[in-house]
């Protein structure tokens, strides 16, 4: 599953494409130099039971590793997963 990501401004976003549609996004705002805030995850049914949403977060973490970022993840999703996976301590700000 390929993950893309798109910034306009202080916005971005990580997504999956499936037949040219969006079907599965993570939302984020760049908060100041070092920080982004996941705010809002979202994976339709044709991807449900396939971790979309996990490989999302992935995604988002990886970015923030190669970037010295630090994540703070609002959305009720994200913010579980970071809660399960210590790997990601290093980039949570929880």
């Amino acid at each position: 599953m390929e993950i893309k990501q798109s910034e306009s401004g202080n916005k971005g976003v990580f997504f999956i494409e499936v037949d040219g549609q969006r079907e599965g996004e993570m939302t984020y705002s760049i908060a100041g130099t070092g920080r982004i805030i996941i705010d809002h995850t979202e994976v339709s049914d044709k991807l449900r039971g396939k971790n979309a949403g996990k490989q999302l977060v992935a995604a988002a973490v990886e970015h923030a590793r190669k970037n010295k970022l630090k994540i703070l993840p609002l959305c009720p999703f994200a913010r579980a997963v970071f809660e399960r996976t210590r790997e990601y301590d290093d980039v949570a700000d929880l």
